[in-house]
């Protein structure tokens, strides 16, 4: 898996009541675009994330 800053992630959720988070890349600390990723979700909150398979990532097409 590779992002890079910018990109947008969505975060499923694991059961039907629980909702998908969404948010941005904004680092990148493993080698060559691989994880853990720092994002910044929809809501203001910002956490490292090292991706699992409920994990996609939209790479922004701006860049």
């Amino acid at each position: 898996m590779q992002a890079k800053t910018g990109d947008r992630i969505v975060i499923r959720g694991r059961t039907v009541e629980s909702p998908d988070r969404h948010g941005e890349v904004i680092e990148v600390r493993g080698e060559g675009g691989g994880p853990p990723y720092v994002i910044r979700f929809d809501d203001g909150h910002q956490s490292v994330i090292q991706p699992g398979s409920d994990f996609e990532i939209a790479h922004d097409q701006h860049t």
